[in-house]
């Protein structure tokens, strides 16, 4: 469930989910767990012969750009999309063979995009022996021939497990899933479902695990819906996300609007038949149950105060209207999921309650009354954020922790401001701004700035290696930040009345491309190259292969993500020392031996000709229970050695997560580069993760 929230972290979007996995205070021996974080830049194009996958130069899973019109969304009625899933389902077992998955792994069918060049995307979940396999979605590109195109993993990793006979009992998962959950959200959850086994594959190699989902109420009155991930082996804690994603009637936001409603004099209701019978519902400030379906004698809604009941419900019917209308005609998608069913409203939760949230389990918007229920959480953006995570839980279906739970928040602020720039309402113009209309401040600002999110006082402008470890609306920030410069552009200026000044990580300058096309490439990123375990990196992928796709590779619309991206510390700038922003990525785990001799990891370049830039990126992710004695060098071609980590005995943090930026331009830019890394002391564990080379 996602959330709109205030208090402590006034200001923001906010949800319970803890950032990061836990990690031990000491350097035990044994394989340590992957990170969700990552570094640098991962793979932009490939080349792909015949119907099966083989990469030329950069290794991708990405087809091929088809850029014009073709590569635009089709709309699809919820009875085409039906019908794709049935024939996705029908072939699977062939899929899984063309895919190389193992003989106890099946897929499902789970979600479909088709472009208007009859390219399809299907989006699949997979089992492991029966098994639920947590992180191992992926999407399989099928071009209108039925050619496989390419696949998109949400791991790279082969979903195998020892063994699917948990020495941890469910009881006991059960139990330290409710102790994380009363740790989390406060004494008022409770026990919540019985755990099922799954397969965890979000943080690298998979894991036996129990899924453990707590109910009850968070300590501010959100709903909790806690799922804890538990090592089925060993009984540690793996993953924790929070699945409560906060955050003609006359309304109290955009004047007087027209409302879908259904019946006759003398009984109307809030029934919009015309949006896949979405309904909005009073909860007379209860926090449970559906409530109560509103109700008119005369189809005129609310008087535009809170004093009315009606006029919450007629806002956040019209948001909903609005929402939907916005992804039916600018993508394409019919509803949120895409199957032409509307969602429901709930209006009147709580007592003062100063929030707004999705859950995906009741299909549903909830929206508080704000401070002393004087501002309903009911604006235009409100709306359209909270179905945005619905429509991310049925497309990439981001984790909600680390860089993809921000980048899950990001999304829908970015849509929440596309809804409001398409509606184009001179009571709620449109802007930048994240929940400016609901004061929940007190003080008239807004809760977010996507032009400098760092002015909310907590949101972050820029990527760092540690993000992952932020709330998610605030590791969100860049995300926000990236997006505004795409559109619009860096420095100050003036936009429907609202002054903006977006500064870049570098100090240079970012030309913008205009929200219809920034808006166009960030939604065939999501439902098309975005997985579950999307981070920074891999979002700067996904997004330049989005804009390659709609409009070529060469055009200054890939450029522009390229230089957007940088501007928020992602990547390197378009041809900056010679760079051209194409990636090449090593996915083999190398194992570092304890206190060992040195190893190496290849990596080959091949058809690019001429010599490397000045400022060669190579992003670095090893994992590695005690960084301090890790010697790393980049090998070139001809063997010439470039420091990138020294050891440093001081340093006693986990993991290597960064990009260095070499001067090779005087080395063949074509060859096999190396990855060195030795490990100089004892008694530390770990290996090689990934590794890449961005020309």
């Amino acid at each position: 469930m996602h959330r709109f929230t205030s208090g402590s972290l006034r200001g923001s979007l906010r949800g319970a989910a803890a950032g990061s996995v836990p990690r031990a205070t000491g350097r035990p021996p044994g394989r340590p767990a992957r990170r969700g974080t990552a570094a640098g830049v991962l793979i932009v194009t490939a080349a792909l012969l015949g119907g099966g996958l083989q990469a030329a130069g950069p290794a991708s899973a990405a087809p091929p750009p088809r850029p014009g019109r073709g590569a635009l969304p089709a709309p699809l009625t919820p009875g085409e999309r039906a019908g794709l899933l049935r024939e996705a389902d029908s072939t699977r077992d062939r899929t899984a063979e063309v895919l190389g998955l193992g003989a106890r792994e099946r897929l499902a069918a789970r979600d479909v995009t088709r472009d208007r060049d009859g390219t399809t995307h299907t989006r699949y979940e997979r089992t492991y022996d029966g098994l639920p396999v947590l992180g191992g979605d992926l999407v399989v590109h099928r071009a209108a021939d039925g050619r496989h195109e390419g696949v998109t993993r949400a791991t790279r990793h082969t979903v195998t497990v020892a063994t699917t006979r948990a020495r941890i009992t469910a009881a006991t998962a059960r139990k330290q899933a409710l102790t994380t959950a009363e740790r989390e959200a406060g004494p008022r959850v409770t026990a919540g479902e019985t755990p099922r086994k799954v397969v965890w594959a979000g943080s690298g190699e998979p894991v036996l695990a129990w899924e453990t989902v707590t109910g009850g109420h968070q300590e501010d009155g959100t709903p909790s819906e806690l799922h804890v991930l538990t090592d089925a082996t060993t009984g540690a804690e793996l993953h924790r996300w929070q699945g409560v994603h906060q955050g003609t009637g006359n309304s109290q936001y955009s004047g007087q609007v027209p409302l879908g409603s259904t019946g006759a004099a003398p009984v109307f209701t809030l029934t919009d038949t015309a949006r896949g019978g979405h309904g909005t519902y009073d909860l007379a400030n209860r926090t449970s149950g559906t409530g109560t379906l509103l109700t008119d004698e005369d189809d005129v809604w609310g008087d535009s105060t809170p004093a009315d009941r009606q006029t919450a419900a007629v806002d956040a019917h019209h948001g909903a209207a609005l929402t939907w209308d916005y992804y039916q005609e600018v993508h394409g998608r019919s509803g949120i999921r895409g199957d032409g069913v509307g969602a429901r409203s709930r209006v009147h939760y709580g007592s003062s309650y100063v929030n707004a949230f999705w859950q995906d389990s009741c299909f549903c918007m909830t929206y508080g009354d704000g401070a002393r229920n004087a501002q309903p959480l009911t604006s235009v953006d409100v709306a359209a954020h909270e179905m945005t995570h619905g429509v991310t839980a049925a497309t990439a279906n981001l984790n909600y922790s680390g860089e993809s739970g921000g980048l899950n928040e990001a999304t829908s602020d970015i849509f929440a401001a596309a809804v409001e720039f398409r509606a184009g309402s001179a009571e709620d113009p449109a802007d930048y701004l994240v929940g400016e209309k609901i004061d929940i401040n007190g003080d008239g600002s807004p809760l977010r700035h996507m032009d400098r999110p760092s002015k909310d006082g907590s949101s972050k402008d820029y990527w760092y290696s540690g993000l992952g470890s932020v709330d998610v609306h605030y590791s969100s920030g860049p995300a926000n930040h990236f997006f505004y410069l795409l559109a619009e552009g860096s420095g100050a200026k003036e936009i429907n009345g609202v002054r903006y000044d977006s500064p870049t990580y570098d100090a240079l300058p970012v030309t913008g491309i205009g929200i219809g096309a920034a808006e166009k490439i960030w939604y065939r990123a999501l439902t098309t190259y975005m997985t579950s375990t999307t981070t920074y990196a891999r979002a700067r992928t996904a997004t330049l292969q989005a804009a390659a796709d709609l409009y070529g590779a060469d055009g200054a619309e890939h450029e522009a993500v390229a230089h957007a991206w940088a501007a928020v510390n992602v990547g390197a700038r378009p041809g900056e020392g010679g760079s051209t922003g194409e990636t090449y990525q090593a996915t083999d785990d190398v194992a570092i031996p304890d206190a060992g001799e040195a190893v190496t990891s290849p990596l080959t370049v091949a058809g690019r000709g001429g010599n490397a830039p000045a400022r060669l990126a190579v992003g670095v992710e090893i994992v590695h229970t005690y960084r301090g004695d890790l010697v790393v060098d980049l090998l070139a071609p001809d063997g010439t050695a470039y420091r990138l980590k020294d050891a440093d005995s001081w340093d006693s943090a986990d993991d290597v997560s960064e990009t260095y930026t070499v001067d090779a331009s005087a080395e063949s830019a074509d060859g096999t580069w190396h990855l060195r890394v030795q490990d100089l002391a004892a008694r530390d564990t770990g290996y090689i993760d990934s590794w890449q080379l961005t020309f």
